[in-house]
C-alpha cells in the first residue's frame, strides 16, 4: 500500500499539516507511519474518510473532545450524536440571542435616557345606548394599561375588575425590567384564579383581558379575548392584538371573508377568556418610542367604529383625554350598542 506524504494527504483531506500534527498528538488521527531518522509522518489513504469526518466536524464548530467520541461511533451512532450536539448548540445560541437582544435594548434605553418617559393617558368606560348594566373594566395609571369586557351576567363586571386589579401588583416603575414577560405571565394565571372565584350557583363568569406593561422603553403587552390594542406612531396606525374568537378562526382558515367576519351572528363567541378553562394568553415583548400613541378598547367601540374613523381620531393633535372624548363620540354615534371602554395613551418624556 502506497503511503502519502503529509503535505498530499493535508491538501487530500482539506487540512493543514499543522493541523494533523495536533491530531496526532492528541490520538485523534495518528499518521499509519513515521520515519525513524526525519520523524516525518505518512498516511495511508484509508484515512481519508476519517480525516474528512473531523475536518467537516471542526467546520461546524464541534470541539476535539467531541469530535474523538464521534470518530469512535459506528455511523448511525455518530449520526446521531452529531445531531444532538447540534440541538444543544442550536438552544445555546438561542438563549444568547434572547440573552443579547435584551441587553441591547437596556443600554438603548440608557443611551436615550428613555427612563424618564411616562404615559399620558385618559379612560372612558360607558355603559352604551342600550345596555343596562356595564361588565367592562377601563385601567390606566404610568406603567399599566388594561381594558377588560366580562361577560353579561351575574358576575361579569366582578371579574373583569378581578382580571385587571390582579395585574396591579406589578405597577410600581422601579420592578425589574429583564423578566417583565415572566412577571406579567405569572400576573395572568392569578387574574385567571381571581375570575374564577366569582363563580356562583354553577355559573362561571369570564373576561377578555388586554393590558401594557411599561418598564422604561419596554413594554410587556398581554392578550386574551376580543378586546383590542391599537399603537399610533410615525402616523401608521397597526393592531397589536388579534381576536380569540371563533369568528376570526374562521377567517384564519380563509372560510370567512374580513366583511363576512363583521355581520356574522356568532362574531363575539370567544375561543379563548379567562376563567373558561386553561390560560392561553398571547404575550409579546416591544419597544417604545417617544410619541408613540396606544388605543386600548373593548369590542364596544372596535366593533362599530372602522378603523379608517380610528385612525383619523387617534391621528389627531388631540390630547389624551379630548381623543377618548371622541371615540366614544364615535361608538354613540354608530349606535352603541354594547358597553364601551377604551385608554388612550401618549408616551411622552417626563
Amino acid at each position: 500500500m502506497e503511503l502519502l506524504t503529509i503535505g498530499a494527504f493535508a491538501r487530500a483531506a482539506r487540512l493543514t499539516p499543522k493541523a494533523l500534527r495536533l491530531y496526532d498528538e492528541l490520538g485523534l488521527l495518528p499518521p499509519a507511519a513515521v520515519d525513524p531518522h526525519s520523524g516525518y509522518r505518512y498516511y495511508a489513504p484509508a484515512q481519508l474518510d476519517r480525516a474528512r469526518l473531523i475536518a467537516a466536524l471542526r467546520r461546524a464548530g464541534m470541539p476535539l473532545a467531541e469530535i474523538q467520541a464521534v470518530c469512535g461511533l459506528p455511523p448511525d451512532a455518530a449520526a446521531e450524536a452529531v445531531d444532538g450536539w447540534w440541538r444543544r448548540v442550536s438552544a445555546d445560541t438561542a438563549a444568547r440571542g434572547r440573552a443579547v437582544a435584551l441587553l441591547v435594548d437596556q443600554l438603548t434605553e440608557r443611551g436615550t435616557t428613555m427612563s424618564d418617559t411616562t404615559f399620558r393617558y385618559a379612560v372612558r368606560c360607558e355603559t352604551g345606548a342600550v345596555r343596562d348594566s356595564n361588565e367592562d373594566t377601563a385601567y390606566a395609571s404610568t406603567t399599566l394599561l388594561a381594558v377588560a369586557d366580562g361577560m353579561r351576567g351575574p358576575g361579569g363586571a366582578a371579574a373583569s375588575t378581578a382580571a385587571v386589579d390582579a395585574l396591579r401588583p406589578l405597577e410600581p416603575a422601579d420592578a425589574p425590567a429583564g423578566d417583565l414577560l415572566a412577571a406579567l405571565a405569572d400576573a395572568v394565571g392569578a387574574a385567571d384564579r381571581a375570575v374564577r372565584a366569582h363563580a356562583t350557583g354553577g355559573h362561571q363568569p369570564v373576561t377578555t383581558l388586554t393590558a401594557i406593561l411599561r418598564r422604561g422603553t419596554r413594554l410587556a403587552l398581554v392578550h386574551v379575548g376580543d378586546t383590542r390594542a391599537y399603537l399610533l406612531r410615525g402616523g401608521e396606525l397597526s393592531r397589536l392584538t388579534q381576536d380569540h374568537t371563533y369568528v376570526q378562526s374562521l377567517v384564519d382558515q380563509g372560510k370567512l371573508s374580513l366583511a363576512e367576519a363583521g355581520a356574522h351572528p356568532q362574531r363575539a363567541l370567544l375561543a379563548r377568556a379567562l376563567g373558561a378553562g386553561e390560560v392561553e394568553a398571547d404575550l409579546a415583548l416591544r419597544t417604545a418610542l417617544p410619541g408613540d400613541r396606544y388605543l386600548l378598547c373593548s369590542d364596544g367601540l372596535a366593533a362599530v367604529v372602522d378603523p379608517g374613523a380610528l385612525h383619523t381620531t387617534l391621528a389627531g393633535a388631540d390630547d389624551a383625554e379630548t381623543t377618548v372624548e371622541r371615540l366614544v363620540d364615535l361608538a354613540y354615534a354608530a349606535g352603541a350598542p354594547d358597553n364601551v371602554a377604551c385608554v388612550v395613551a401618549d408616551l411622552v418624556t417626563a
